[in-house]
């Protein structure tokens, strides 16, 4: 499969095609077949609009869990609340990704753990004015992963119902390691589990280096636009086709 927008509808498609419902973490057990739809969002919090509403025109719903504590993003931002709305009100649901190397005095603590969970699903009902109820785990520790944590009032997508009873695939460090499409057209599974990253798609197929390379080089432009919006008559100072902001214009 393809890291394309194109290939990803082709992938909603077959889904429809092969009988398989779109479901949340919530009310999968209301179905005979279907695929929970996951996007974690690591890096880049603009990617998800656009797979937010391929899958919106397609009649499908997901969940995309967003990180509190990342280093890549604020979702407090103007900007970044913004598009965690617009994702929410197309009907997608808003998880927690939650990065328990952001504690590591509390790494491998469940009941520890548990808690900040809870602190961090506060924060993100902020922003997005709704519940929060579903978590995804970021880099857990075996200890966590081991745990099968029990949160009141959420769901944990580690939990090891998710990965007993359906089938689990997906797209990390930009490589299926399974193949997903065979799965589907051969409905070898009554319930799957596919976690996808946004980070990776485009209109146009990038190698893995070039993803990563368009996304730090795109860094100095945003801070530039960030700087910009800041400090009044930046230009004075730093010009904007300065050699540092022509790599990330030119991706």
């Amino acid at each position: 499969m393809k890291f394309t927008y194109e290939s990803y509808k082709n992938l909603l498609n077959t889904l429809k095609i092969h009988g398989y419902q779109s479901a949340f973490y919530h009310n999968w057990q209301d179905f005979e077949k279907c695929a929970i739809l996951r996007h974690d969002i690591d890096y880049e919090m603009e990617m998800a609009p656009y797979m937010a509403n391929i899958e919106r025109e397609k009649g499908v719903f997901s969940t995309y869990f967003v990180m509190v504590t990342s280093d890549f993003y604020n979702i407090f931002s103007i900007k970044n609340t913004q598009i965690v709305k617009l994702v929410y009100n197309m009907g997608h649901e808003i998880g927690l990704h939650f990065d328990e190397t952001a504690y590591p005095d509390i790494m491998g603590n469940s009941e520890e753990i548990i808690k900040k969970i809870n602190k961090e699903a506060k924060l993100l009902e902020q922003v997005i004015e709704a519940p929060v109820t579903t978590v995804s785990m970021h880099k857990p520790s075996l200890e966590i992963l081991n745990a099968n944590l029990e949160i009141p009032g959420m769901i944990n997508s580690y939990e090891k119902v998710f990965f007993r009873d359906f089938k689990y695939v997906s797209d990390s460090r930009r490589n299926w390691k399974e193949p997903i499409e065979r799965y589907i057209e051969n409905e070898e599974y009554s319930y799957l589990h596919i976690l996808t990253h946004p980070f990776w798609y485009h209109n146009v197929e990038q190698t893995l280096h070039d993803t990563i390379h368009r996304f730090i080089s795109n860094g100095n432009k945003q801070r530039y636009e960030t700087f910009d919006f800041n400090f009044s008559r930046l230009d004075d100072v730093m010009k904007e086709n300065a050699d540092y902001l022509i790599d990330s214009k030119g991706q």
